[in-house]
């Protein structure tokens, strides 16, 4: 590793240990904007994650959701809205989080940590924007 990709490693791991069950998404999304996380590109269904920093970019592998050749499920806005909600409300972990956009049709979202907004994205150009409040985090 190197200093950026310790830089974020750390910055996960901190947010991590501060993060609310309930609403923590903008508490973790403030602590990487101050670690110089300027987007976080998310590919589904494959769960690799590029961060966009001020000094570089960092690409993070997660486990696939899938593997193989799979039909894409078409694009569900509410279904998607249900995921991000019971996902703020602390129903669902992360990995369920990203099974239930998959399923919902999300080919990949965006986070914008400068205009705190996110972009999810369906296979035939549907989109879906939601904007997350700030939160100030002291370390």
């Amino acid at each position: 590793m190197n200093k950026i990709t310790d830089e974020l490693v750390e910055a996960q791991k901190y947010a991590m240990s501060i993060r609310p069950k309930v609403g923590g998404f903008p508490v973790l999304a403030a602590v990487l904007h101050q670690a110089g996380v300027q987007v976080n590109r998310w590919s589904l269904p494959s769960c690799q994650s590029v961060y966009v920093m001020k000094e570089g970019c960092i690409v993070q592998q997660g486990v696939p959701l899938v593997t193989g050749t799979h039909e894409i499920p078409k694009f569900d806005r509410d279904a998607l809205i249900t995921a991000v909600r019971t996902d703020q409300e602390g129903r669902s972990t992360f990995p369920e989080f990203l099974q239930s956009a998959w399923n919902a049709g999300v080919v990949g979202y965006d986070v914008d940590f400068v205009g705190r907004k996110v972009t999810y994205f369906g296979a035939n150009g549907e989109s879906y924007l939601e904007e997350y409040p700030a939160v100030e985090v002291k370390r």
